[in-house]
């Protein structure tokens, strides 16, 4: 992909976040505590399988 366009879709994707935390801070602030579950599951998922296999 040509860095042009990398550079605008990366700057597009800012303006949408400073955009959606402006003005939904609520629906910015529940999408984020799920992707803060998310990880934290699959992390922890990820730590019980290695806790499984060492034992």
């Amino acid at each position: 992909m040509p860095v042009f366009v990398k550079k605008l879709l990366t700057w597009g994707f800012v303006a949408f976040l400073i955009y959606f935390v402006a003005f939904r801070p609520d629906g910015a602030a529940q999408m984020f505590k799920a992707i803060g579950a998310a990880l934290i599951a699959m992390f922890q998922g990820f730590g019980d399988f290695l806790t499984t296999l060492m034992t």
